[in-house]
């Protein structure tokens, strides 16, 4: 029976690609699924042959150490030349952006907020 190796929701085009190819190099059966129009499917990456799968798991986790490590080390380098996102950062380039965002959380904040403020009384 396959198994679900990979799952390709909110992972980018260049990290599938890398995934793809990564299992391709180390010869895994593998196909894809697509969640389809309705988004009632799964998009992931799935192993045919279970004799793999100790083998296949291994190279992924191996795979997502390393990315995770040269993401960590990006950011470093970014914090470094003082070029990190911040919020304070993102307020001075969109302005409006982070004013309509806080605004609206506020407002969402005080209609969940609002029945029990009312209880109180």
């Amino acid at each position: 029976m396959a198994h679900l190796l990979f799952r390709l929701r909110h992972v980018t085009d260049e990290e599938a690609m890398e995934v793809r190819q990564l299992l391709d190099e180390h010869g895994f059966d593998v196909y894809e699924t697509q969640a389809g129009f309705f988004r009632l499917g799964v998009d992931a990456i799935w192993l045919r042959n279970p004799a793999q799968r100790d083998d296949a798991e291994a190279a992924l986790t191996e795979y997502q150490a390393e990315r995770q490590a040269n993401a960590r080390q990006a950011h470093k380098e970014a914090l470094a030349r003082n070029e990190a996102p911040t919020l304070w950062r993102r307020l001075a380039e969109h302005p409006f952006q982070v004013t309509l965002v806080m605004v609206a959380v506020v407002l969402i904040a005080l209609l969940t907020l609002l029945p029990f403020i009312g209880l109180a009384r």
